[in-house]
């Protein structure tokens, strides 16, 4: 975004309606395999195209990047051997972050990438300070990308923060499931936990399987801190932006928030004294590695990213739990976005790439890995998990609540959520109490928001 833009502008949550209107009667193409010249006429999966120059004809190179720490193997499994089998013609490379691959480095070197992708509010927090964004939105109409084929609250949340422009498509999705250890379970006699299970439920499993059993502590419920306030059930966004202030202290919702997510699971005298000897939150390695945590509350994802891992132990997911006042509603969409950078040397080639990641057939093949995608075709989504090593596992889980809706977010949405966060923390293993949290979050955000005012 230019610079003199002011913090209003940046944060106008609108999309001009001669976009929806030119995109609208459009398909996302990419049914058949191969490139294959495109012609008029309805296509088998139900899309209209139109006849344009076979951009998949011609030679070109487009380098993906992200700074989210993805290996080339995981890139590779999730995106890179289909796009090199799709676009033979296309050499697809990827930058993964590391020494002299943080995003400083590549701009500071003049390394070029065509795509970058990043998980929602990190991509705008990254791409925007970095001025590498590109309005896509004459190439998402002239390629024929249908954007009402996505899942509503996803791309709702695209058309956030981007001032009426189009900077990204998302790609994948996550939420929040409960993943448990049965072996845990088992061990103490207490029955697995189910399908649309409340948080007072879940909370009531956590104190019965948070004890110390023969010099091991166990821990019935842990959870990633970050996640559970970035992905919240309750659609709380860190900032009030009609008034640019934080709303940590001022909405009563988050105190809701941290009592019943952070610190009830944890009343167990024994899970206190844990949290405090340690002066840390048990995590992903306690469950997999030590096993000795009951539930985890993390994102659908994981068992691709930690494949090993979880084939070390005996697990299941379900839904995650939600709040009475809120049935059926679980954690909110947690989408990665990929957007043409302005550095980008054939636009037109990199959006025919991520006009097929956003086709029928490309989410159908990430459905079938376990990932979540970003259509609502029911037939795409029944897919999901179908070719997982872990297909046996509870997969409709992932949809038995609906997602929550994202609230407009902050171009630093993910810098005050880590302030939140480090709050919520201290206040779970009860280095502060929860008012204090509250307090001196919102002091600490008020001084974020300010920073950012002043670099703009």
């Amino acid at each position: 975004m230019k610079k003199k833009q002011s913090w209003s502008a940046l944060l106008t949550f609108t999309l001009i309606g001669a976009l929806l209107a030119s995109c609208s009667g459009e398909g996302t193409g990419g049914g058949s395999k191969g490139a294959q010249p495109q012609s008029e006429g309805k296509k088998a999966d139900g899309n209209v195209s139109e006849k344009k120059p076979d951009v998949a004809s011609e030679p070109a190179e487009i380098v993906f990047y992200s700074n989210n720490g993805d290996p080339v193997e995981s890139f590779d499994y999730k995106f890179g051997n289909s796009l090199r089998k799709k676009f033979p013609n296309y050499t697809i490379k990827y930058i993964m972050k590391g020494q002299g691959t943080n995003l400083p480095d590549l701009l500071a070197a003049g390394t070029r990438f065509d795509i970058f992708f990043q998980t929602i509010g990190n991509f705008e927090n990254y791409a925007f300070t970095s001025d590498i964004q590109y309005d896509m939105t004459e190439l998402i109409a002239t390629r024929g990308v249908n954007l009402s084929r996505f899942e509503p609250t996803i791309i709702d949340a695209v058309k956030q923060a981007s001032g009426g422009k189009l900077y990204a498509l998302p790609i994948t999705t996550t939420n929040m499931v409960l993943y448990y250890n049965k072996t845990i379970f088992d061990k103490f006699g207490v029955a697995y936990p189910k399908d649309g299970m409340t948080w007072d439920e879940v909370n009531e499993l956590a104190k019965k399987l948070s004890r110390n059993d023969g010099g091991t502590q166990y821990i019935g419920y842990t959870h990633s801190p970050n996640h559970s306030i970035r992905m919240n059930q309750l659609s709380l966004g860190t900032t009030d932006l009609k008034t640019d202030t934080p709303t940590i202290n001022t909405d009563e919702r988050w105190k809701k928030l941290f009592q019943t997510t952070f610190l009830d699971p944890v009343q167990e005298p024994s899970a206190q004294e844990s949290l405090k000897k340690t002066n840390k939150i048990p995590d992903a390695n306690d469950f997999v590695k030590t096993k000795n945590v009951a539930m985890f509350g993390y994102m659908s994802h994981l068992v691709q990213t930690w494949e090993e891992q979880f084939k070390g132990i005996d697990w299941d997911f379900v839904s995650f739990p939600t709040f009475k006042e809120l049935p059926g509603v679980g954690s909110q969409s947690y989408p990665s976005y990929f957007g043409i950078t302005k550095m980008a040397k054939n636009k037109e080639a990199a959006m025919e790439v991520l006009k097929y990641m956003a086709s029928d057939e490309f989410q159908t093949e990430l459905a079938r890995k376990g990932l979540i995608p970003v259509l609502k075709d029911q037939a795409v989504l029944q897919q999901l998990g179908k070719e997982s090593p872990f297909k046996d596992k509870n997969w409709k889980s992932v949809f038995h609540n609906k997602f929550a809706p994202i609230p407009a977010l902050s171009p630093i949405e993910a810098e005050l959520a880590g302030i939140y966060t480090t709050y919520a923390t201290k206040a779970q293993i009860g280095t502060v109490d929860l008012n204090t949290a509250l307090r001196q979050a919102e002091e600490d955000a008020k001084k974020k928001i300010a920073e950012y005012k002043q670099r703009k």
